[in-house]
């Protein structure tokens, strides 16, 4: 589809180009933080322009490395935010593909350490997954604590109560060479207000890579997973119907392309336009699949495109 607009690098389109463009694709693959909302704030327009898409009768799915919440509190967060017309069925969290990984492809038997928020362990026990539960007594050590017995694979995502005791836990059931390592996602940092950042899963597993000598398969963006875990759970969803929207090269563009899907960035997050130039102008072929097909100001940039189809009904 990208050689219908132009070739892929970067294209900034507007109004009927657009509207051309989704009215090609089936499925709209939007990622949240930067795309849709800023923290508890949704981009201005935003919900209006999921509610045109769902309307329109695109099959439109929420695919987010956020790992700290269950799905239904994200039902609650779109709500809340105004957008009233999105179901649970249509989330894809890091923690929820997980969970389905756990449980569905390696199936596995025996617990597993979760490094993660108590959203991330909601998930997996909602799938029946089997988590080993912390209870080390005030002051315990690596030297002394208890370590589970039957644990089958260590799972790290956001975790904003790690302690070097979870660390070097993790460390030790990965000396057992059938354990599995996983990773919700390998996001490196998250922006916050006032330019601070907050250190994302990416960072804590890197350092149980280093502590383990292993390397974790990672589950969500810019995986495939994810899109499997869409595919199965919708039929007929096609590669080349689907496009990809995020705000984040190394992770969303890269997860669409990884997926055969158009990608378009959004200029209300983390990457800018001129980052993705320096990708595209680069000299390094592997960075090809962070360069976006499409790129726009904002979701808000297709209200413009359902108006003019509105006005040409009336």
């Amino acid at each position: 589809m990208a050689g219908a607009f132009g070739l892929k690098g970067c294209q900034k389109i507007r109004g009927p180009q657009i509207r051309n463009l989704l009215e090609a694709k089936d499925c709209i693959l939007l990622d949240c933080d930067g795309v849709i909302w800023h923290g508890e704030t949704a981009v201005t327009g935003a919900a209006k322009a999921v509610s045109s898409l769902i309307r329109r009768g695109k099959n439109v799915v929420f695919v987010t490395n956020n790992c700290t919440r269950p799905r239904e509190s994200y039902v609650h967060k779109f709500y809340r935010l105004g957008f009233t017309d999105v179901t649970l069925e249509q989330i894809f969290s890091s923690s929820y593909c997980s969970a389905l990984y756990l449980r569905d492809v390696v199936k596995v038997r025996g617990q597993v350490y979760v490094m993660g928020c108590d959203g991330l362990r909601v998930e997996l026990e909602g799938a029946g997954v089997s988590c080993v539960e912390e209870a080390d007594e005030p002051g315990a050590t690596i030297y002394d604590c208890a370590l589970a017995p039957d644990v089958k694979a260590v799972l790290v995502g956001h975790d904003d109560k790690l302690t070097f005791l979870k660390l070097a836990k993790a460390s030790c059931y990965l000396r057992d060479p059938d354990c599995l390592f996983l990773a919700t996602d390998n996001d490196p940092w998250h922006p916050l207000s006032g330019g601070r950042i907050l250190p994302g899963s990416g960072s804590l597993t890197a350092a149980l890579e280093v502590s383990s000598g292993r390397k974790a398969t990672v589950i969500g963006k810019p995986s495939r997973f994810m899109f499997e875990c869409i595919s199965s759970q919708f039929s007929g969803v096609e590669p080349a119907k689907c496009l990809m929207i995020g705000d984040r090269l190394e992770t969303d563009m890269l997860f669409g392309s990884n997926c055969g899907l158009d990608t378009m960035l959004t200029l209300t997050g983390v990457s800018q336009l001129e980052d993705a130039h320096e990708y595209r102008d680069g000299d390094l072929a592997a960075n090809r699949g962070l360069v976006p097909d499409y790129v726009v100001d904002s979701i808000a940039d297709f209200l413009t495109a359902f108006e003019e189809v509105d006005e040409q009904s009336d």
